[in-house]
């Protein structure tokens, strides 16, 4: 079967990652789960404190061009060359990890549905949505644990940069989506509506 493309676009822990992983398990015939985190540029040319404090939450951070020529190439059933991107030091592996096509794609991340030239490819286009609030408590859940940092540290930059930049850029976004869902669900229910609706599609 040809490959068929979906994207998940949302703010900031609204719970895109955890429904990607969920319909990468339940959708027939193999899923190929792609973040839109592999795709940030390149940051080698800056010094390290100017790369801790570039900014990660508008579109113009992520390689379009390479994106879109990945996301070409695997829904031609083509395999490409995915980029492995190392975030301590804001740069990418000096080798890309070689990825092969299946029959669903699952593109993941803030911008997922930003561009034209990525909407253009999707098979199915979902925004997930979640209250500002529950955004943010997320967040500082998994960054003071995951990430080691500072409540303050997480609360400035939200403030200054992720709540910002997120309605600007993100939130209109969700006029492009086919199908739209409520995080603050279980995952269970977040997915239910769009295996329906791609049942027998695969």
């Amino acid at each position: 079967m040809i490959p068929r493309l979906i994207a998940i676009a949302g703010p900031s822990c609204s719970g895109k990652t955890t429904l990607a992983r969920h319909l990468a398990g339940h959708l027939p015939g193999g899923t190929l789960l792609l973040s839109l985190d592999s795709y940030y540029r390149d940051l080698a040319q800056l010094p390290l404190e100017q790369r801790h404090h570039f900014n990660f939450d508008e579109p113009a951070a992520l390689d379009l061009t390479l994106l879109v020529g990945n996301l070409e190439g695997l829904t031609q059933s083509r395999a490409v060359d995915k980029p492995v991107y190392l975030f301590p030091a804001h740069v990418r592996a000096s080798r890309p990890e070689r990825v092969e096509p299946a029959p669903w794609i699952i593109l993941e991340g803030l911008f997922a549905l930003y561009w034209e030239q990525v909407r253009r490819l999707c098979h199915a286009r979902i925004f997930v949505e979640a209250a500002d609030a529950l955004c943010l408590e997320r967040r500082l859940a998994r960054d003071t644990v995951e990430r080691g940092r500072t409540r303050e540290s997480i609360l400035e930059q939200y403030t200054r940069q992720v709540r910002p930049m997120c309605q600007q850029y993100l939130l209109p976004t969700r006029a492009f989506a086919d199908l739209v869902i409520d995080g603050a669900q279980p995952v269970e229910l977040r997915a239910a509506p769009l295996l329906e609706r791609l049942a027998g599609q695969g």
